[in-house]
C-alpha cells in the first residue's frame, strides 16, 4: 500500500504532480470544441472537463484553463456566444489531440491538422465533420474560479447531430460504444469504451435489476 499526504505531493516535481493529480479522478469524456472569432477565423481545441448540469433546462459544462494558457476559446465564446462540441474517435484520435498545442490566434486547427469544418443548421461555429456525435451550446454563464483562475463554461443546448442512428434507443439512452467515442485520462492517455449493463432507476431496499436491452 502507498499513501501520500498533500505535503508530500507538494514536493513532487511540476509534471510529475501533475500528471499524477490529472489522472486520479478517473476517467473522463474527450471532446473537440469548435468556436468562430468575429472575423470568421475558426478554432478547435480538444477538453476532457465536459459536464452534464441538468436536463431541463438542457445544461452542459467545460472548465476552460487560465487565459494566459488558453485564451482563444474562451474568448470566441464571448464573442459570439455559440460553440459546438464534438466527440472524438480512433480514425483522428492523433489530430484531435495535436489541436492541444498553442497555435497562433490567426492559425485554425481545421486548416492545419486537415479536419473538416462543418455548418449546420444555421450554427455559426464549426462543427468537425468527422465526429458522429456533436452537439452546439449557446453561452449562459461564466464564472470565474478564483482558487485558480479557471472558467467554469455553461452552454444550453441548441442543437444534436448524431450520424449513426443506431446509437440511439428506444428509451432515449445514447450507446456511445457503437460510435467508438472515446475517453480520456489525464491530459495525454486516450480509451476505448464498452458498455457492461444498465440498471433500472435505484430505490432503497429493492435490489436492482439490469435494463434489457433495447434495440440492436
Amino acid at each position: 500500500m502507498q499513501f501520500f499526504p498533500h505535503t508530500t505531493i507538494q514536493t513532487w516535481e511540476r509534471f510529475y504532480r501533475a500528471n499524477f493529480i490529472n489522472s486520479l479522478t478517473g476517467f473522463k469524456s474527450v471532446s473537440l470544441i469548435g468556436t468562430v472569432n468575429q472575423k470568421g477565423q475558426t478554432n478547435l481545441a480538444i477538453f476532457s472537463s465536459m459536464v452534464h448540469l441538468g436536463s431541463d433546462p438542457a445544461l452542459i459544462g467545460f472548465i476552460n484553463r487560465p487565459i494566459q494558457a488558453a485564451p482563444h476559446t474562451l474568448a470566441n465564446i464571448q464573442a459570439t456566444e455559440i460553440y459546438t462540441v464534438n466527440h472524438v474517435h480512433p480514425s483522428f484520435l492523433e489530430l484531435a489531440h495535436q489541436t492541444s498545442a498553442k497555435y497562433p490566434e490567426e492559425v485554425s486547427e481545421f486548416d492545419e491538422l486537415g479536419l473538416t469544418p462543418e455548418f449546420i443548421d444555421s450554427i455559426a461555429a464549426p462543427f468537425v465533420k468527422e465526429s458522429k456525435v456533436k452537439y452546439a451550446l449557446s453561452l449562459e454563464e461564466i464564472i470565474p474560479i478564483k482558487l485558480n483562475n479557471t472558467f467554469l463554461v455553461i452552454g444550453k443546448l441548441q442543437h444534436v447531430t448524431l450520424e449513426e442512428e443506431e446509437i440511439l434507443l428506444p428509451d432515449g439512452f445514447l450507446e456511445l460504444s457503437k460510435t467508438s467515442s472515446l475517453c480520456s485520462n489525464g491530459i495525454d492517455a486516450y480509451y476505448s469504451t464498452q458498455l457492461i449493463d444498465r440498471y433500472e432507476y435505484a430505490k432503497p431496499g429493492v435490489k436492482p435489476e439490469k435494463i434489457k436491452k433495447l434495440g440492436g
